[in-house]
């Protein structure tokens, strides 16, 4: 059984190889993403492999199918670009990773907050050029800061606990709330509550009532000198309105993992070449912000999981045409 991989990088190959002996697959690395340019690349595979990037649209997904694919495979949890409708009309099962190591994102989200605080990043520089000077380094306790919490799914719930360990007040917002994290401390309220504390981190999927959730009046709910955080997805957040946002200082500190136009540039090295996206070079230009390049989930535990999960889902639905982890199964 042959799965052909999309948007592959080095470390991809590394993972799906070192796992792959015990299922035995014909793995295909590419690194092209799959759109409707390189479509033409999938001969004789029962599957497909795709990441946050790739654009699994109604065309493509007929397309697969008529090339006899049978198995779409999400290497992440977010499934936004793919579309299922289209994928179940032409037969097409689709999973993804639900849950990979949520710790490693929810780290990362509190790496991001740290930074911005308490400007490690600058004093590293500093330090090297033997500049030993504090001016301009002064952060704040986190212990006693009440944190908002935008979406408490596995990578929600464990920034709570996270957060929780730190001294501060959690305040949560999501559709059904956590019984487990209402027994350790967080409360649930609306989200005009929750966006008024002093660190709002976004940990939610993006869907049509996600999209900008992030924008203009939102933003204007928060509390003046708010740090915003995203390490879920780059829709979620409108960047012409965190633009502003910061020029006005109702944001003082933007930490992103995710872009909304990142798949134009996430994932490959561009410092010899002119980036023409004009916002994110606004955001890069501010001070107070930091962007790192979707490597929340960057972890040795994480990818391991994805790997294995990913390659069983594959198989279970190849062979049997279900999956024992049904939270895995998209169509």
């Amino acid at each position: 059984m042959k799965i052909i991989f999309f948007s592959a990088q080095p470390y991809d190959k590394i993972f799906f190889n070192r796992y792959n002996d015990s299922y035995g697959f014909e793995l295909v690395f590419l690194d092209a993403p799959l759109d409707a340019h390189t479509i033409n690349l999938v001969e004789g595979a029962d599957a497909i492999c795709v990441f946050v990037n790739d654009k699994v649209t109604a065309p493509i997904c007929k397309q697969l199918a008529t090339k006899g694919v049978k198995v779409i495979a999400l290497r992440c949890a977010g499934f936004n670009n793919v579309d299922l409708e289209a994928a179940k009309a032409n037969g097409i099962s689709v999973c993804r990773v639900p849950a990979y190591s949520p710790e490693a994102v929810a780290e990362h989200a509190l790496a991001l907050i740290l930074t911005l605080n308490r400007k490690t990043h600058k004093a590293y520089n500093r330090v090297r050029e033997q500049n030993f000077s504090l001016n301009g380094l002064l952060g704040f306790n986190l212990h006693g800061k009440t944190i908002g919490v935008i979406g408490t799914g596995n990578i929600g719930k464990a920034f709570c606990k996270i957060m929780l360990g730190m001294g501060c007040t959690v305040i949560a917002f999501d559709v059904i709330a956590n019984k487990d994290l209402e027994t350790m401390g967080v409360s649930y309220h609306p989200l005009m509550e929750v966006l008024k504390a002093d660190i709002v981190s976004i940990h939610c999927p993006l869907n049509n009532q996600t999209q900008h959730l992030i924008n203009d009046e939102t933003i204007g709910m928060m509390k003046k000198g708010v740090m915003l955080i995203n390490t879920s997805r780059g829709g979620l957040i409108d960047t012409k309105s965190a633009i502003k946002g910061l020029k006005s200082g109702q944001i003082a500190y933007l930490g992103i993992d995710v872009y909304e136009q990142e798949e134009h540039l996430f994932f490959r090295d561009l410092s010899s070449t002119v980036i023409q996206d004009d916002e994110i070079q606004r955001l890069m230009s501010f001070p107070n912000v930091l962007i790192t390049a979707h490597q929340a989930f960057f972890t040795d535990e994480a990818l391991s999981q994805i790997a294995t999960t990913t390659l069983n889902n594959v198989q279970q639905l190849l062979k049997n045409g279900n999956l024992t982890n049904q939270a895995a199964l998209l169509v």
